[in-house]
């Protein structure tokens, strides 16, 4: 079987949600580097907002600083599905010499539009399609086809993928972001899930592990994304509800806060309190958001969830309220092995969270006074500190117990 290509690069109309309503333009140029355009009608419409923080509401075209302007750099491939996609140019490459070299640019075309994050859609206005990854277009696979996702990664990683495998993780697989094996599914319901995989290099049961600290934070009254482990093959895979999508399938603008913070995501100098700024200038409900935040923040430190970069943090827009909303909270990992500090910074002042006394002096940027910040950490280290149990009904063992046991044996107490 021909291995998939990717649709040829031209200047492509930027839509917004399942309506495919026409905000704007983007321009390929020389594959280094886009430009983008506002449609002028998107502009002088009453729903109009800034789709990108680093986007001008004004007419003309606009030069963003990286490939894309950065709520599109969301839904651009990360670390994993670049693999996948330089692993099918290299197969086009072999069957065909003149295929050219992969731009920057060109990544974002291999995410096919139904798998897309966020409500942002590329629409090529000559072939009268949305972008796909190209050939015959596939669906998102439903959860009965998991086990051939699941076969597809491993191929990969072993370097054995045939096209097929690289037809099952085209569009699905690198519409994501993230290092780890992954691929968006339809769940039972119809709805859109993410599929995360487990991967040969792992040393302990990461996939369990990542759904006992979803699930946990759902019962320290965090917003969660829903999370389950489902047996595929022998092999734990979680399935988790993406938060993107409504009930009828409608797509909600997403911006990570990487983004709102007009950052590239590695810049490890960034602190939480400017998201709090964020929220109290463009938030649809900020209090709430901003005593949310610093509950998640309680929470990361309790299970030792060293990964919180910025783009594992985002916000959903909220048309009705006209501002924009943290989203579910997603991508919770405890880490067993790393030192109890945050990779995000707490405050500009005060640099990274490793210490209970430093979270509680800082609950006042957060507009919580000392009885309510206590409170939370009492809430949050009670649901913390069933974490066993928990952790047995999802199928782990007692050596998987003892491994991610450092992450979690001094969250009871401050």
């Amino acid at each position: 079987m021909a291995t998939p290509r990717p649709t040829r690069r031209s200047d492509l109309e930027v839509h917004l949600g399942a309506s495919g309503l026409v905000v704007g333009r983007l321009h390929l140029g020389s594959g280094r580097r886009s430009a983008f355009s506002y449609d002028e009608g998107w502009l002088r419409d009453a729903r109009f907002f800034t789709l990108s923080p680093d986007l001008q509401p004004v007419a003309g075209v606009q030069h963003p600083r990286q490939v894309f302007f950065l709520a599109l750099e969301d839904t651009a491939p990360d670390a994993w599905g670049e693999r996948v996609i330089r692993r099918a140019h290299a197969r086009l490459r072999q069957e065909d010499r003149d295929t050219p070299a992969l731009d920057p640019v060109d990544f974002v075309m291999w995410v096919d539009d139904e798998a897309r994050v966020g409500a942002l859609r590329l629409f090529d206005p000559q072939a009268g399609v949305y972008l796909r990854a190209g050939g015959p277009h596939r669906h998102v696979p439903p959860l009965v086809e998991l086990d051939k996702v699941l076969q597809a990664t491993r191929a990969l990683e072993d370097g054995t993928e045939s096209a097929q495998d690289l037809r099952y993780l085209l569009g699905q697989g690198t519409s994501l972001g993230g290092a780890r094996p992954k691929s968006t599914v339809r769940d039972n319901d119809g709805r859109l899930a993410v599929g995360k995989f487990p991967s040969q290099a792992d040393r302990r049961d990461v996939i369990r592990g990542e759904v006992l600290a979803m699930q946990l934070a759902a019962r320290a009254g965090i917003r969660a994304a829903p999370a389950r482990v489902e047996m595929i093959g022998g092999k734990a895979v979680a399935i988790i509800r993406r938060f993107d999508r409504t009930d009828d399938g409608g797509r909600i603008p997403y911006v990570s806060a990487a983004t709102m913070l007009q950052s590239d995501g590695r810049d490890a100098t960034h602190a939480y309190t400017e998201l709090v700024d964020v929220l109290l200038q463009s938030g649809a409900d900020p209090i709430a958001d901003i005593h949310e935040l610093w509950r998640r923040l309680v929470f990361n430190f309790l299970i030792c969830n060293t990964d919180d970069h910025l783009r594992n943090t985002g916000f959903l827009y909220d048309a009705r309220q006209r501002g924009w909303r943290l989203s579910p909270a997603f991508d919770l990992n405890p880490m067993p092995g790393d030192r109890r500090e945050s990779k995000t910074w707490l405050t500009e002042d005060t640099g990274v969270i490793d210490s209970h006394d430093m979270l509680m002096a800082a609950a006042s940027y957060f507009r919580l006074d000392a009885a309510q910040a206590q409170a939370i950490w009492s809430e949050v280290a009670q649901a913390v500190a069933g974490w066993r149990a928990l952790a047995r009904g999802l199928g782990m063992r007692g050596t998987d117990l003892l491994d991610f046991e450092p992450a979690f044996v001094e969250s009871t107490t401050p």
